[in-house]
């Protein structure tokens, strides 16, 4: 049977033990700083990476990798295993230019190559736990075509809400209106976000106050899941875990979660969010 290799990006925020563990390649985008440039989740950590945030005076900016960067890792992969079959999973097509840099570099390949590239429509822990289920399916034997209809399935079964802590973020990087922001920020306001199934993030309300944003978190799940449904549930934060763990504790007294794992989120998605956001992903097992 032929072997499937899987690539990701950084934005897919899987830890690093977790990757050697599976085999899974990751490419990394960027993060500058004004003149500063760093590999994301590799030259800077999510640790270093909000600190640098709250200090600097301005928003750092991303960037994707180039098709050359994609190309370098698909050819690598092909010298240590000619026969293999390539799944490459990335961060939403609507987010960033990754994607379009994975399939150009797909395309560009001096060599026959069987080369997926799947659009996540998510980020973060949705990308994860897409990746890390497509590596467990690699080792234990699947087929690429199998794999695929797993993580379709996976992508259209999951539910994402998340909470940030403040608006300044989302204003810095033009998603919402500086009277907006100031207004929000005045009034306490905290906006549930999700992203929709193409991929593009939505306003799901705006509640006062984090407990009753969690609280409302918790009733829109509930209408997706009954309670004596087993899931399995991941929860992704920045800097700041008191808000996670509330979020966290109200998930599991309401929910009958099988399995579940944490992560902190990376300095690319943390770039677009600020630190104080807290996400939760849901989905049936």
């Amino acid at each position: 049977m032929t072997q499937v290799r899987i690539v990701t990006d950084s934005t897919s925020d899987i830890p690093q033990e977790i990757r050697e563990r599976l085999g899974i390649e990751m490419v990394p985008l960027q993060v500058l700083f004004g003149s500063e440039s760093f590999l994301d989740s590799v030259t800077l950590k999510s640790e270093q990476f909000y600190d640098k945030l709250i200090a600097f005076n301005g928003l750092p900016t991303t960037s994707q990798p180039s098709p050359a960067e994609f190309i370098t890792v698909y050819e690598r992969l092909l010298d240590e295993t000619p026969e293999a079959s390539i799944l490459s999973i990335h961060l939403s097509s609507q987010f960033s230019g990754t994607y379009q840099s994975a399939m150009l570099g797909s395309t560009m390949l001096e060599r026959e190559a069987d080369i997926s590239v799947f659009d996540s429509r998510t980020a973060s822990c949705g990308i994860g736990m897409l990746v890390v289920k497509a590596a467990e399916m690699a080792q234990s034997g699947s087929s690429k075509e199998e794999i695929l209809r797993e993580i379709e399935r996976m992508r259209s079964e999951t539910e994402l809400y998340f909470l940030v802590e403040t608006l300044e973020y989302l204003q810095k990087g033009g998603r919402i209106g500086k009277a907006s922001a100031l207004i929000g920020s005045i009034l306490n306001i905290k906006p549930i976000l999700s992203i929709d199934s193409s991929g593009v993030i939505v306003p799901v309300d705006k509640v006062r106050g984090t407990k009753k944003a969690i609280l409302r978190i918790i009733e829109l799940l509930k209408g997706k899941f009954p309670a004596d449904v087993p899931v399995s549930v991941h929860f992704a934060w920045t800097s700041q875990r008191g808000s996670a763990l509330e979020l966290y504790e109200a998930v599991n007294a309401n929910f009958n979660v099988a399995s579940t794992s944490t992560t902190t989120l990376g300095p690319v998605i943390g770039t677009h969010v600020g630190p104080g956001t807290v996400a939760v992903f849901m989905q049936k097992i």
